[in-house]
């Protein structure tokens, strides 16, 4: 991390000069190639399987301000030989560079984004996290000098307008104009800084950006009102508008700090769980002390000390301590969870309760933790299909903008040359497609971090659109709407005894075993409830036989006394007739014969009916189709309230299935979780990977959910209704405010401040409407 923070520190240092296109001819700069060695591109890279030397780097693109600046920075690595895929998201200023190292090192494309005028910079940096809060405050201090100056000059500008003719002597006039000209140069120098510097280089590079009409208003308000206070009989006239460019600045500046505020917010997700890693942890030494490491050094096999409130850097085995852990950010898992010896923790969990240590099985790239990342990293730079159509004709607007504006002011320059100016101001000004722009990715980013917090991870953008319009959910049965485990569903005993009784005797057997069914049985035996005078059961001298059961004797705890001969295990196994039935049975029987018969039946997941309840009352018809038996299959569409249902299918079956379906015209989700379940992931509208998926399953998916939620299907479902009609909103925001201001502003009705503070507005107003998904909102009220 220090080598990249030397480079962070380096980066800082160059002057804007350093970043044109001639400064890049000469070749990287010196410090950057520090990270052109290998061992520091784990710290923002990983490499991608099945592409030999390729690696996806994540990094935060710093002086972007719009879509047309996301698509230059884009264009400019695209441009570089050896990066083979490159996307910009101007909402969350983040990029994803694939790039092969055979052709090119990381300050090769680094400083192809330095020539177009920006800055990349890795995203896991703890470094880039402080320049961000930097440029928030610089960002802060300049709305702040904005503000004030801007009341001061109101404050001057205020007798001019009540004043009734004659009141006002010329010389105070003069006076209260030089005195608000004065007071303008601050905003001027400094609040206008980031307009003025972004307009340059877009001119240097010969392109346009969302500021270039921007900064040409505030310069031609500027002009037009110094020559208004220079030589006030002048071509211009004597009117001035420092009040209204100083008030319009201030609204652009604020309306900028505010959304950039409400944007990191939106996804604040991502960066809440790329920040749970530490930067150091103890690790314990051959000599059995403990000494401070980076996160970095740590291998398979090491033994870390994580104390409390800390996270677990990697996945790891618990050794000592018995601790409560977090994991609600990386399973969806609402409550912190019990951990003891011998239990698995994952990396970016955090520990609550107590000092425990760990021994590391899964490092880097290798672990939950980074996996998570890596996709919400992806989701971080994509761009959805309508945000990709909208940053397209920022380009083309922006030039009809300035086209417009020159129109108009060519249109009233003949009847009052000042007027014609301030008019073109306007129309620069109001027209910037900021909104428009952000209609898109501000809402689906904010329904992206929303869903992180249940538990979902997000793989495309894209896939909310599919998502909103789905009219069919199949569900795999298997590991899905059941868990991997069995459940006691009923027993049957001999006459004479009871079943609390036969259940902890077979708990005892079965204590001697791993089988799913033996482990079904002592977990039934666990949750019953203690009885006054109940015995304790104790199994000595067992054997397992495999494929039949287990044979021990069994007596009374502590030492087994009266013990007799008990099996445990099939009807073959306990020399007795098998039944017919559908459903997992194991016998119990003793020296007298049949004890016991325990029905086992698939584990439901607990929330599973309530999902497909709620899916259900959305109008979505949910449909069974699981490899196992028809019977099996059944039992559990009867006990979810699933009226569609199909056993015995074969991965080709479901595919043929969900073909008929689209062909009918149907919108079809899948949700799965295993290998099987690849190709129908992958020819569904949009799929999700359900639990601890296989990676072709989560490949194949748009949505994957780690955790053990069945209802975040449900609420990723609604939640993307709910991002689609806010979409729409604030597309209808963005084409309606242009439709009624436009024509106001060439019409020479809309005055420089009403355009700054409509341009601000709007930008807020789509923002902030996209917020109001962001939140943790109930399941029922997203309906």
């Amino acid at each position: 991390m220090s080598s990249i923070s030397s480079v962070m520190s380096a980066i800082d240092r160059l002057p804007p000069s350093a970043t044109t296109v001639g400064t890049a001819a000469q070749g990287p700069d010196a410090d950057l190639r520090i990270l052109d060695n290998a061992q520091e591109w784990s710290a923002f890279s990983r490499p991608m399987s099945g592409l030999a030397s390729g690696w996806e780097s994540s990094v935060v693109i710093e002086g972007m301000h719009c879509a047309a600046c996301a698509l230059t920075a884009e264009d400019a690595l695209r441009a570089v030989p050896g990066v083979l895929r490159a996307e910009v998201s101007a909402a969350s200023r983040r990029a994803q560079v694939l790039w092969s190292a055979d052709q090119v090192q990381p300050s090769g494309w680094m400083q192809a984004v330095q020539a177009a005028g920006y800055r990349a910079v890795p995203a896991n940096d703890a470094q880039a996290r402080a320049q961000r809060l930097a440029q928030s405050r610089t960002a802060l201090w300049r709305l702040l000098v904005a503000a004030l100056c801007m009341m001061q000059v109101m404050m001057y500008a205020y007798p001019a307008y009540v004043a009734a003719p004659g009141d006002l002597s010329t010389e105070m006039a003069q006076l209260l104009r030089w005195a608000s000209w004065v007071l303008t140069l601050p905003v001027m120098l400094f609040s206008c800084g980031p307009f003025f510097g972004s307009a340059w280089r877009d001119l240097a590079q010969r392109r346009i950006s969302m500021d270039l009409p921007v900064a040409l208003g505030i310069l031609i308000t500027f002009g037009v009102s110094s020559a208004g206070t220079f030589e006030p009989g002048g071509t211009f006239g004597a009117e001035v508008y420092f009040d209204s460019l100083t008030m319009f600045v201030t609204f652009l500046l604020f309306g900028r700090w505010l959304e950039t505020r409400l944007r990191d917010q939106t996804a604040g997700a991502l960066e809440a769980l790329m920040n749970r890693l530490p930067d150091s942890v103890a690790r314990r030494t051959p000599q059995g002390d403990f000494e401070r490491v980076p996160v970095r050094r740590l291998q398979p096999g090491d033994v870390i000390q994580v104390l409390p409130g800390e996270a677990f850097a990697a996945d790891g085995e618990l050794l000592l301590g018995d601790t409560r852990v977090d994991e609600s950010l990386l399973t969806g898992e609402s409550y912190p969870v019990q951990r003891g010896p011998g239990a698995a923790v994952i990396a970016g969990s955090h520990n609550l309760k107590s000092v425990v240590q760990v021994r590391v099985t899964q490092v880097g790239p290798d672990t939950r933790f980074a996996r998570i990342v890596a996709l919400m990293e992806s989701v971080s730079a994509s761009r959805p299909r309508l945000a990709r159509m909208a940053d397209r004709m920022a380009r083309p607007f922006l030039l009809s903008v300035l086209l417009a504006a020159a129109l108009a002011c060519a249109y009233w320059w003949r009847q009052d040359p000042g007027h014609a100016l301030m008019v073109a101001v306007a129309v620069l000004v109001v027209t910037c497609p900021c909104a428009l722009s952000l209609a898109t990715p501000a809402a689906m980013l904010a329904a992206a971090g929303a869903l992180a917090r249940r538990g979902v991870l997000v793989r495309r953008l894209d896939a909310f659109e599919a998502l909103a319009t789905v009219d069919t959910v199949m569900f795999d049965k298997t590991g899905t709407l059941t868990r991997d485990g069995l459940v006691l569903a009923g027993t049957l005993v001999r006459a004479g005894i009871t079943a609390a009784q036969v259940l902890a005797q077979a708990a005892a057997l079965a204590r001697h075993s791993l089988h799913p069914v033996s482990r079904a049985l002592v977990a039934a035996a666990a949750s019953q409830p203690p009885s006054i005078g109940q015995t304790a059961w104790l199994a000595l001298a067992a054997t397992e036989t495999a494929g039949g059961g287990v044979l021990a004797q069994v007596g009374c705890a502590p030492d087994g006394r009266d013990a007799i001969e008990m099996r445990l295990g099939s009807a073959a196994f306990c020399r007795l007739v098998q039944p017919v039935g559908d459903l997992t049975q194991v016998f119990l029987a003793d020296t007298q014969g049949w004890l016991a018969t325990f029905d086992l039946q698939e584990d439901l997941r607990p929330d599973a009916r309530v999902t497909v309840q709620t899916l259900q009352a959305a109008g979505i018809s949910v449909h069974l189709l699981s490899g196992d038996r028809p019977k099996a299959v059944a039992r559990v569409a009867q006990a979810l309230g699933i009226t569609a249902h199909i056993g015995a299918c074969t991965p080709q079956d479901k595919l043929d299935f969900l073909v008929q379906a689209q062909q009918a015209g149907r919108r079809v989700a899948m949700v799965g979780d295993g290998l099987n379940d690849g190709p129908v992931l992958a020819g569904a509208d949009v799929s999700f990977a359900f639990g601890q998926a296989v990676p072709l399953a989560q490949a194949k998916a748009d949505f994957v959910v780690p955790g053990g939620q069945l209802c975040a299907v449900a609420q990723a479902v609604l939640l993307a209704r709910r991002t689609l009609r806010i979409v729409r909103q604030n597309l209808a925001w963005a084409g309606l405010y242009n439709a009624v201001c436009v024509p106001l502003a060439v019409a020479g009705l809309l005055s420089a401040w009403a355009a700054g503070l409509g341009m601000a507005l709007s930008s807020l107003l789509v923002v902030l409407n996209a917020l109001r998904l962001s939140g943790k909102t109930p399941l029922q009220a997203l309906s």
